[in-house]
């Protein structure tokens, strides 16, 4: 059955239509033309569905506290309630065991029909300990082969991130970690420019939560920071709350790297046991006194770059659909509106606010 919708204005990723109708059937696009445009029964804004590559947990549920199904589909619910329809559950530096557990969540999630989940996100504990932020030390180590295989041969394709400190890990490892199509970040590092250089260059192209536990940018040691802002394609994360990263800084990242620099929210829940107790202070997350997260969504985080940081709406809307979806490059999921491709929508009021979400 061919459904259609009516937008004012519509963001396919790459240009703005005005008063077009958009086509859809079995979940597909199937024409984006004004032949039958209803103004009457508009939307204000379309635009593409959102994503989320970081983000631990939901409604007072930490993934790796509650490694199960239950917890990752009140993390999706969060996730489109923020205008975001595809998301990796990420942990925190944890044990072998609590990792291959919250695999098992992410697998049983899948099994019973859930949606949105691109893999699960595994950030540390392969990580400099120099650098681990909120994350707990003594669980923090470099990793042997034999483990990392484990991981990965367990997962049976359920990882799409996993963070690491590149300096920390052999390089036989990386190697293993790519063939396995499993997206490698650099985050939690110490790297110098030089050593964080040479890794972009060979094949780590992305960064976790830019500024944020790594290496800065100093005049007589660029660190991670400079080499991000250097390098020519690696991309990176960015946490647009405000808190994480000051607004101005924002802006001076958006003029470097441009259509390198992406959004995550980096959200948390508040959590009560477990390694990782997080306690909503204002509008953020504190861990033992050391701010451990957001509490954004996607969608907050478009307002934020347009409203704080002077970024165009479109492009804003990239760096949290198109943006993220270059990074994973996972078939199916574009960030994009286009003929041919999945219906992802999300209809917004002219003040940016959602009305509804069609998704395929």
């Amino acid at each position: 059955m061919i459904t259609s919708i009516s937008a004012q204005k519509l963001f396919t990723g790459s240009a703005w239509l005005t008063e077009v109708v958009i086509a859809f059937e079995n979940g597909k696009i199937i024409s984006i033309d004004k032949l039958g445009y209803d103004a009457n029964n508009s939307m204000p804004l379309v635009v593409p569905a959102l994503i989320d590559l970081q983000i631990y947990g939901a409604e007072n549920k930490l993934l790796s506290e509650f490694p199960e199904a239950d917890t990752i589909e009140k993390t999706y619910k969060y996730c489109l309630a923020g205008g975001a329809a595809y998301f990796q559950p990420t942990i925190a530096s944890q044990s072998h065991e609590i990792i291959l557990k919250t695999i098992d969540a992410v697998k049983a999630y899948k099994a019973a029909g859930g949606k949105g989940c691109m893999g699960l996100h595994i950030e540390g504990p392969w990580i400099n300990v120099s650098k681990k932020g909120a994350h707990q030390a003594d669980i923090i180590h470099a990793p042997t082969y034999e483990e990392v295989a484990e991981i990965i041969q367990y997962a049976e394709g359920n990882i799409g991130m996993i963070t690491i400190a590149p300096e920390v890990v052999d390089k036989e490892i990386i190697d293993l970690i790519q063939k396995n199509n499993i997206v490698i970040s650099a985050g939690h590092t110490a790297a110098s420019y030089e050593i964080a250089t040479q890794f972009l260059n060979n094949g780590i192209t992305v960064g976790t939560h830019l500024y944020n536990a790594m290496s800065g940018l100093q005049h007589r040691a660029p660190g991670m920071v400079g080499a991000l802002f250097n390098h020519p394609t690696a991309m990176c994360s960015l946490v647009a709350d405000g808190y994480h990263v000051d607004f101005a800084a924002i802006k001076i990242a958006k003029k470097i790297m441009g259509d390198r620099l992406f959004c995550i929210t980096d959200a948390v829940a508040t959590t009560t046991t477990g390694l990782y107790q997080h306690h909503l202070v204002g509008d953020k997350y504190e861990s033992e006194g050391i701010l451990s997260g957001s509490a954004l969504t996607q969608l907050k985080s478009v307002h934020n770059l347009v409203d704080h940081v002077g970024v165009e709406l479109g492009e804003a809307i990239r760096m949290c659909s198109l943006y993220p979806a270059k990074v994973m490059q996972q078939k199916d999921i574009k960030g994009s509106i286009e003929i041919g491709g999945k219906a992802d929508l999300l209809c917004l009021s002219a003040d940016r606010q959602i009305i509804k979400m069609i998704l395929a």
